[in-house]
């Protein structure tokens, strides 16, 4: 009987001292209200009255920042939302250093992104995302780290416009894209003048090569079923008729 007493009391005492921290936790340990010391993952014994524990969680954890109302450096009106990605590195600091650190982290997330946001224009928005990602990341780093807390990473996730900027969005593509067509199409232009000129040269300086070509274009003509019947005359019977004709000019 006292066998069984004294192991009751045993359990009871290990369910009042004892605490389980986890292999992704840490404890942090306060005795009398002052930090004393921090807990490796196992069980732990913990006085009740003296003594209090708090757990942090170790892993990386996503918070995803609501959207936020940002007017842009060139003043257009959006509304942007994100998600940052941080872990504890020092779970003492994490307690002590600041009251909610999961609370503290979103709202620092929350008014740099307004701020750099504002601080761009709306084609550097669009553009340049990653770029104001790390321009977020170093800044919350940076002010985060007295919390013992390490920003991993920060991702801009959806940029939403007014309808009636889209439109205008829309349209200005479409514009910069009929610009680029007309740009393309007259280059094309250049390039076939030069090279018919080039060809021109290249004919005139051979004699008879105008009429090798004009034949081996009636040669392509004549693989098209067509009714069409030319009859080509060498350049050379033209000039020959020419100079006669001049001739009995001449002499009249």
């Amino acid at each position: 009987m006292d066998l069984l007493i004294l192991l009751i009391v045993l359990i009871v005492l290990a369910v009042i001292l004892l605490r389980e921290v986890k292999q992704y936790e840490r404890g942090v340990v306060l005795t009398m209200g002052k930090f004393t010391s921090l807990r490796n993952p196992g069980w732990s014994i913990i006085i009740p009255i003296f003594q209090s524990m708090d757990k942090v969680d170790l892993r990386v954890k996503a918070v995803d920042v609501p959207d936020q109302k940002v007017i842009t450096r060139d003043n257009v009106s959006a509304s942007i939302n994100a998600v940052i990605y941080y872990k504890v590195s020092d779970a003492a600091k994490a307690v002590l250093e600041v009251e909610n650190f999961r609370f503290a982290v979103s709202q620092l997330a929350q008014t740099t992104m307004r701020n750099i946001v504002g601080s761009a224009t709306l084609d550097e928005v669009l553009s340049e995302r990653e770029k104001l990602s790390e321009r977020i990341q170093q800044i919350v780093d940076a002010e985060t780290d007295a919390w013992g807390i390490r920003v991993e990473n920060v991702e801009l996730k959806d940029f939403f416009l007014p309808q009636d900027m889209e439109r205008t969005i829309a349209k200005q593509a479409e514009a910069e894209r009929e610009r680029r067509a007309v740009i393309i199409n007259a280059e094309g232009e250049v390039a076939a003048a030069e090279n018919i000129a080039k060809a021109a040269k290249m004919l005139a300086g051979a004699p008879g090569a105008l009429h090798l070509r004009t034949l081996q274009t009636l040669n392509d003509l004549s693989s098209d079923q067509s009714n069409t019947v030319i009859f080509a005359t060498p350049i050379e019977v033209l000039r020959a008729v020419e100079g006669v004709t001049e001739m009995i000019k001449g002499k009249s």
